[in-house]
């Protein structure tokens, strides 16, 4: 039993993110991944596969309505021609023609009506078709994270994450929903404009796209400016959420320690680069429809003076210069969507980017599940096992160790020894570099995930209860538990009585990490959904560190009698938990230095002994 390792922080193992893994977590670096922009883009697209019927409705009924809403300056034109008519009959003593303006009113109002419904149609669909995409997203951000081994957890911040399937998710929403539409629309009525435009005059249309290829070369300048921008907005977004989510749960604590004027400068620190980045990113977009609205609009006062020529000359009718007035701005208005359209795309796909960035992650191995524990005797053996949470820096080299069905196995040592890393070895929340772990003879590779840690039962030193009743939070513990079994292990537990004493017992509703109850009451609770479990081997991390001496006094009244027949190990900083202790590995620096029991340890007058006597002021 040796190893030559570092302390735990010294192996590059990550600071702790006690409330989503329950071990460790840090806070991911911003941009830490290439950006490939056209594979985004094409697996976002991908997303859309599926619905080939309504994006076909949304392509029809976009084409449609642009193409309705192209026709209505020609009608336009038209009335102003028959306008023009009727002036000149007059004037000529004629009788006038009202009823063919009000043929084509009526023309012009049942085209833009029939537009409108199209576009009602296209928004109504397009809308359905997104809610279901990022559902699916949202499904697989979910599934997939509890999918990833823990050390995913260990190098990305909470706020990260949430940030990626609540903010992340809910500017592609926005994106799909609006800017699809308006490619659509946009592109259609480019085409169908210039279409429109060469009919009345090619050359004035000549004129008009002359100012397209400067348009393109500044969307594409700016563009290109812009996306890196917006990338480190989302970044900032994810860790601004993580500090926001992070202050808010040990609130307590920064106030208890008068930490407040520290967090609130560290959100300033982190809330000014948030701020500087989003105004960078949205400075050099929002240049975008300026400069082509200006640009647009010379090529507007061109079209017209040379318009205006036209019909002095008599070449172009006045109708027919209105039209192509009216087609000339539609036509430049697209342009200027898409220019923006491309802006807002930028960001969506740098949030897509972060999205799929998280899917692409390496999962857990797949279970090679060539046998099954029905039920454990609870033995356990370390054969030779090296781990290291980075390859350079080892925590355990040949680590052997062997643990028999009920014993009450202890670990101890000082913070970074390394006790929590064997648990974390034995449930597979982490692979050994090499060597193995047998449980009952089988070495843990070979049985399913699922199926060994039923074996194990885990009462965390940071409690962890959810939104929900006492009774469905005892009863997650384990799945179809009768009655009766939850309300003798809440016996057990010694928790019955302080439940008792609830107005709505049992069915009290506990509010996010149980703040209406006590650091007691929660351990006991989770004490007793442990219990529920009734594992093979029960682990306990720091079971009675965070509980008052009341109430430690009755979790080892409790313990002492349902440990039995279990194979145990306690995790403990305060040595007085575990006198009664079958083994007592004593670990520094991820060595096992010393085992034995209490009694023999403090004998030997060795390290345990230093440690005992460090605690109860003994001076040796």
């Amino acid at each position: 039993m040796n190893g030559n390792v570092s302390d735990t922080q010294a192996s590059g193992k990550p600071s702790r993110d006690r409330k989503y893994s329950g071990y460790r977590g840090g806070k991911r670096k911003p941009g830490e991944k290439p950006k490939d922009l056209k594979g985004t883009a094409r697996k976002l697209f991908e997303l859309l596969a599926p619905y080939k019927f309504p994006m076909a409705v949304v392509l029809f009924t976009g084409i449609a309505g642009s193409f309705l809403s192209i026709t209505g300056p020609t009608l336009l034109g038209d009335i102003v021609d028959a306008i023009q008519q009727q002036v000149v009959s007059r004037l000529a003593g004629d009788e006038a023609n009202r009823f063919g303006i009000f043929t084509i009113i009526v023309k012009l109002g049942a085209i833009y009506l029939t537009s409108s419904l199209m576009t009602f149609i296209q928004n109504y669909v397009m809308a359905g078709v997104t809610q279901k995409v990022v559902c699916k997203m949202r499904e697989d951000l979910n599934g997939k994270f509890s999918r990833l081994p823990l050390k995913f957890f260990d190098s990305h911040s909470r706020g990260d994450l949430l940030s990626r399937v609540v903010n992340d998710i809910d500017n592609i929403s926005n994106t799909l929903r609006e800017n699809v539409i308006q490619i659509i629309s946009s592109v259609v009525m480019v085409i169908g404009v210039f279409i429109m435009m060469m009919r009345i005059s090619w050359e004035m249309t000549f004129i008009t796209i002359a100012i397209f290829p400067p348009s393109l070369l500044l969307v594409r300048l700016i563009t290109k400016r812009s996306r890196k921008y917006f990338r480190e907005q989302w970044d900032r977004t994810g860790e601004i959420n993580g500090h926001i989510e992070e202050m808010f749960t040990g609130h307590t604590v920064v106030k208890a320690f008068s930490h407040e004027e520290k967090a609130i400068s560290e959100f300033v620190d982190i809330n000014e680069q948030l701020t500087r980045s989003s105004r960078l990113a949205q400075f050099v977009s929002g240049l975008i429809g300026p400069v082509l609205s200006f640009i647009s609009n010379i090529g507007y006062a061109i079209v017209c003076v040379v318009g205006a020529i036209f019909v002095t000359r008599g070449t172009i009718t006045l109708g027919g210069i209105a039209a192509f007035f009216t087609y000339s701005k539609l036509f430049m208005q697209p342009i200027v969507d898409l220019g923006m359209i491309t802006n807002r795309l930028q960001s969506s796909l740098a949030s897509a980017e972060r999205a799929f960035n998280v899917l692409a992650e390496e999962e857990e191995p797949e279970d090679t599940v060539e046998q099954v524990i029905e039920h454990s005797r609870g033995s356990i053996v370390f054969e030779n096992v090296s781990f290291g949470y980075s390859e350079d820096k080892p925590l355990f080299e040949n680590l052997n160790l062997e643990v028999k069905p009920g014993q009450l196995v202890a670990i101890v040592g000082h913070t970074g020894a390394g006790k929590t890393t064997m648990v974390n070895l034995l449930m597979r929340f982490y692979e050994p570099g090499s060597g193995r772990i047998l449980v009952d003879g089988v070495d843990i590779k070979k049985l399913s995930r699922e199926n060994l840690r039923k074996i194990f039962g885990m009462v965390l030193q940071d409690t962890w209860l959810f939104n929900g009743t006492i009774k469905e939070n005892i009863a997650y513990g384990r799945e179809g538990a009768g009655d009766a079994e939850l309300y003798a292990a809440a016996n057990a537990a010694r928790v019955n009585h302080f439940i008792s004493t609830l107005s709505n017992g049992y069915d009290t509703v506990l509010e996010e990490d149980g703040a209406n109850i006590s650091q007691g009451q929660k351990q006991l609770l989770t004490i007793a959904r442990a219990l529920l479990a009734d594992p093979a081997i029960l682990i306990l991390d720091e079971a009675t560190s965070s509980v008052d001496t009341r109430t430690e006094i009755q979790v080892q009244k409790a313990m002492k009698t349902l440990m039995a027949g279990r194979t145990n190990f306690v995790i403990a900083h305060r040595l007085s938990t575990i006198k009664e202790a079958d083994t007592i590995l004593v670990m520094d620096n991820g060595r096992i230095v010393e085992q034995g029991r209490h009694a023999e340890l403090l004998e030997k007058g060795g390290y345990y002994a230093d440690l005992y006597n460090s605690q109860f002021g003994i001076v040796s």
